[in-house]
């Protein structure tokens, strides 16, 4: 316990690790979260300190609404803001309850609000030649091409997040039941099923892709760099997108774009919503009533475009 001053843990600097193993041994959150949160509160410290709050003591509402301000006026996005306000609220909650600081400035605090844009998702004619352009089985095929189809297969057909793709084990996939055991949010496990064609895409992989790939390094990931290695989200990322892009004609971009068309297509086919909730990892249902969105606006289109009297 610290004697109620900052610069008895340290200082501001000290103060951000602390948060930092807060969060991630604490609060079990992931690298990609805790990265995000202490670049964002490290970016309002600077901020802060050039304007005279160089100690979390000296810090006052006025300091987190002008920091919020000044990148609104940057242009940056309302979900980057929104996100931003919520790691600065995050850092001082976690500061009170540390007595670094008696109370939290940062409680009345408010982001803009977020668009309510819809995400952009494949329509099934663009699914269908997404996956024709990446090849069927064959006996042809390097590691790369075989490693591709199956991340893409598997991304859109179970829905899972990029960052719960790179950490799949060899040992996580039933091949005789097409199941996945994935580690989402909060090191919380669910098991997703694959359909046929993703289970056709691992197979070639593990039988002649991987076999290519795999050395010292590799352990028992499922899927893997060029060196080797466990393949990162960046990689992962940067194969989507430019698969996506083949396609000329969508704005959807990323592996997330087909997490949204994998939720999309499956209620669109009747699927039930907690079924979706289930297979997504989403702990509340209203995370996934987006899709219902997003499945309306698709069917009014749709309506609008071929019925006579729309």
């Amino acid at each position: 316990m610290t004697d109620g001053t900052a610069e008895s843990y340290g200082g501001p600097a000290r103060a951000l690790q602390g948060f930092e193993k807060y969060l991630t041994l604490e609060r079990n959150r992931s690298e990609h979260t805790v990265r995000a949160y202490k670049k964002d509160v490290a970016l309002f410290l600077t901020h802060a300190a050039g304007a005279g709050a160089s100690d979390l003591g000296q810090l006052e509402l006025r300091h987190f609404r002008a920091w919020l301000g000044a990148l609104d006026q940057a242009g940056l996005a309302r979900s980057t803001l929104a996100r931003r306000a919520a790691a600065v609220r995050s850092f001082m909650d976690w500061a009170v309850r540390e007595e670094i600081v008696p109370l939290n400035p940062a409680l009345r605090l408010r982001a803009p609000k977020r668009n309510s844009t819809l995400p952009a998702v494949l329509s099934h004619p663009q699914a269908q030649a997404l996956f024709e352009g990446l090849g069927g089985r064959s006996e042809q095929g390097d590691a790369h091409q075989l490693q591709r189809r199956a991340m893409l297969e598997v991304l859109y057909g179970t829905g899972v997040r990029v960052g719960e793709l790179v950490g799949l084990d060899v040992d996580d996939v039933n091949t005789e039941r097409r199941t996945l055991v994935v580690t989402g949010k909060g090191d919380k496990e669910r098991t997703v099923p694959y359909g046929v064609p993703a289970g056709y895409a691992i197979d070639d992989w593990l039988r002649r892709g991987r076999p290519q790939r795999v050395n010292g390094r590799s352990g028992p990931a499922l899927f893997l760099g060029r060196r080797g290695g466990r393949i990162d989200q960046r990689a992962v990322r940067t194969q989507v997108r430019e698969a996506l892009e083949g396609l000329g004609d969508t704005a959807a971009r990323g592996p997330h774009a087909l997490r949204h068309t994998a939720a999309t297509h499956l209620l669109d086919g009747g699927a039930d919503l907690r079924a979706v909730q289930e297979l997504l990892g989403h702990s509340s249902l209203a995370t996934t009533q987006l899709y219902t969105h997003v499945s309306v606006d698709r069917l009014r289109r749709s309506y609008e475009q071929a019925h006579p009297r729309a």
